[in-house]
């Protein structure tokens, strides 16, 4: 249960050495390969990386992984045993495409982003990809994946966040996560979103996470009865002698038990050692699992009177972890005690202990803990938040949109999945309240929008919807952050991340973000984007017939 937050500043760290350019689907080595042997190596290319629809019934997603995919193009190489591989796997191919590949870098890539953390649409483009056709395919897969799961966290995490306001949040996912390196990244990109802490210690090491964690119930189990403690003594907070802090604890559940309406007897004295014991361990920053038997009757008269114990020998402790029952009734039960004892013996401090809670919570059980009027002060958070379990996908799609300057469309009876063509810059249109009003998306060559000045805005399939906006602000979302095989911007830490998701959530109204029926937010194209895009469209249509 040791609190650890490392001094040292947020690490800038290598690449995970799982991605590597063969982190891809068969189908890029071989598209590679014919757009090879079709001689289109100097093609010029330009993709498109967006999802179509926002996560979790929400009308928002916090793009997140963009940090990981600028490390890989920066390293992205092909080692002798990742051709020997590839000739084995793929044994008709010419020998001189394999040492076309032993050449080959992203140092002509040009990598256009919005910035990491940022408040992100569906059909916004979060990554432009520029530069050679081949290169350029062969990140796909890399990007999708790095990409995916990476803001789907970030943004399952910043729902909780909201919906838990200002208490405190802790993400104990790792034994539910899809494997070590699924947990190590929901223990990243649940801190980003907004979490404060996080029990994998891994991650703590590697992101410099604060690392927080209580114990388990095994721990209480492990004690039956006072002769199972060896250690009984504890030394005052002042150094300068000890005292039995069972017999303390005793005497003190002795006087409690009337508080709590209890007899003695029916208190588990396993768990009352078991407490002892983890408060000897750990005097300074004792937490206390107390939902083994039963939280009212056992566990909460126990964890008391080792509290009370520790205050005679100068040490506060500091607080309580429920994993099961009504937890907002237990916590509305633990905080009257808390507050009686404070009141009866002059402690403050003791009203104020804290009580967090955990078992199997989602985003539906913090809103509903609120309309009960719970005492929880932080919540332990799990296998929801990590496995993202109301919505296991994304769904990021890496989209060709133009070929040597001109543009390509995919078409679809499904409207959703048509393609806005073409190479394109995104703006951010803000009002005079200080929130975004739409997202534009235009031609590159277009002119920028610029404050003040009327734009209109059109929905890129619906030709009636549209509307004029005279924004107060403008924002340009794209930046450079990779070109002529430099990392162009600098790579931000964790901790200014996390703070970018914060400054973009305000720039939200408060319909678009709330839990039930949010407000859609609007995502635009310019006027000239939007002709284009249809005469486009018509051109590549095939014509039916009528017989």
């Amino acid at each position: 249960m040791e609190d650890q937050q490392s001094s040292v500043p947020d690490r800038k760290l290598g690449q995970n050495g799982i991605v590597q350019p063969l982190l891809t689907d068969l189908y890029q080595i071989t598209m590679a390969y014919a757009y090879w042997k079709s001689g289109k190596c100097d093609d010029l290319a330009v993709f498109d990386l967006y999802f179509r629809r926002n996560p979790f019934q929400g009308e928002f997603t916090i793009f997140a992984g963009l940090e990981e995919c600028v490390k890989f193009v920066d390293k992205f190489a092909y080692s002798q045993s990742d051709l020997d591989y590839l000739r084995q796997i793929l044994p008709t191919m010419e020998g001189e495409f394999f040492a076309y590949l032993a050449t080959l870098t992203a140092r002509d890539i040009t990598i256009y982003a919005i910035e990491e953390g940022s408040v992100v649409f569906p059909r916004v483009p979060l990554i432009r990809v520029e530069g050679p056709l081949i290169v350029a395919q062969l990140l796909e897969t890399t990007f999708l994946n790095l990409v995916n799961y990476a803001s789907l966290m970030a943004t399952n995490a910043a729902r909780y966040r909201m919906a838990a306001g200002n208490l405190t949040l802790f993400e104990f996912g790792l034994r539910r996560a899809q494997g070590p390196d699924g947990g190590l990244s929901a223990s990243k990109y649940a801190y980003i979103g907004g979490f404060d802490g996080t029990s994998n210690v891994l991650a703590g090491k590697l992101f410099n996470i604060p690392v927080k964690g209580t114990h388990g119930h095994a721990y209480i189990t492990s004690f039956t009865s006072f002769s199972d403690l060896k250690t009984a003594e504890l030394k005052h907070h002042d150094g300068n002698h000890s005292q039995n802090l069972l017999q303390l604890a005793k005497n003190w559940r002795t006087k409690l038990a009337p508080v709590f309406k209890v007899l003695v007897g029916e208190i588990s004295d396993g768990e009352l050692v078991a407490f002892i014991s983890f408060a000897i361990a750990f005097p300074h920053q004792f937490i206390a699992l107390i939902d083994t038997y039963d939280v009212v009757k056992s566990g909460l008269p126990n964890f008391c009177a080792v509290a009370l114990a520790l205050n005679d020998l100068g040490y506060r402790a500091r607080g309580i972890r429920i994993d099961s029952g009504d937890l907002a009734y237990l916590s509305i039960v633990s905080r009257e005690y808390f507050t009686k004892i404070s009141e009866k013996y002059k402690l403050p401090w003791f009203k104020d202990l804290m009580i967090m809670a955990s078992n199997d919570i989602n985003e539906e059980t913090i809103l509903s803990l609120h309309d009960q009027d719970h005492k929880i002060d932080c919540f332990g958070i799990g296998t929801h938040l990590v496995t993202c379990q109301k919505q296991p996908a994304l769904g990021c799609v890496y989209k060709l949109v133009e070929l040597n300057s001109m543009a390509r469309i995919k078409l679809s009876q499904d409207v959703s999945k048509v393609t806005i063509p073409g190479k394109k810059d995104v703006y951010r249109l803000y009002g005079e309240s200080g929130h975004s009003l739409v997202d534009l998306l235009q031609k590159y060559d277009e002119s920028p929008p610029e404050p003040g000045k009327k734009v209109l805005c059109r929905h890129p399939f619906e030709e009636s919807k549209r509307a004029f906006v005279t924004p107060s602000k403008v924002e340009r979302l794209y930046k450079i952050y990779w070109k002529n095989g430099e990392i162009c911007k600098p790579i931000r830490n964790m901790q200014e991340i996390r703070e970018r998701v914060k400054r973009s959530m305000r720039t939200l109204r408060g319909d678009i973000k709330r839990n039930l029926n949010p407000t859609p937010y609007k995502v635009s194209v310019s006027d000239k984007l939007y002709s284009f895009l249809h005469e486009l469209w018509l051109q590549n249509a095939p014509i039916g017939e009528l017989s």
